[in-house]
């Protein structure tokens, strides 16, 4: 009896050591072929849509993070930028999203890369790409001259529930 008891522990024992290195075998796999359910292996293109609620953007020539987002109903095409706290827009940017200029109170202050700016806080309404939708979003609105682009940064960045970038695209899941 003791010695079928000891049988059985001992390979108990082996089960549980052999079973962790198994499922860890197995999830290295799934992680070398799949990440968040999107194909390593499928080609990406410039927004391929992995799901209803994710999106991977392909890098440019440059290693740039470009897509076409929706802000509030109107189409913008955006650089997703880890280094802005929020999202950039400007002057005349806001208003093709139906933001009424005139009313903003342009006193803060944005670092940009050619120096220290005015700029206006603002939320907007909506912020989509692909299956991905947000709302109330702070954004900041700076002069013309002052950015050429819309930079989609942390403030909409950090309401998804992961993005990175690997293997020269930039995979957002909301």
């Amino acid at each position: 009896m003791i010695t079928r008891l000891l049988a059985i522990a001992g390979g108990l024992a082996l089960v549980a050591l052999v079973v962790p290195d198994l499922a860890s075998s197995y999830l290295e796999r799934q992680n070398e072929t799949t990440t968040q359910g999107v194909p390593r292996a499928a080609p990406v293109t410039a927004a391929k849509y992995a799901s209803g609620k994710s999106i991977v953007l392909e890098a440019d020539a440059a290693g740039h993070f470009f897509g076409t987002f929706r802000i509030n109903g109107r189409s913008e095409r955006g650089l997703v930028d880890t280094g802005a706290s929020t999202i950039a827009i400007n002057v005349s940017a806001a208003r093709r999203f139906g933001i009424s200029v005139g009313s903003l109170a342009f006193n803060a202050r944005a670092q940009t890369a050619n120096g220290i700016v005015e700029a206006a806080y603002v939320r907007l309404d909506r912020v989509e790409i692909g299956g991905i939708a947000l709302k109330g979003i702070d954004a900041m609105v700076l002069p013309d001259k002052a950015l050429s682009g819309m930079l989609v940064g942390m403030s909409f960045l950090s309401r998804l529930s992961s993005y990175r970038a690997e293997n020269g695209a930039l995979y957002l899941v909301r």
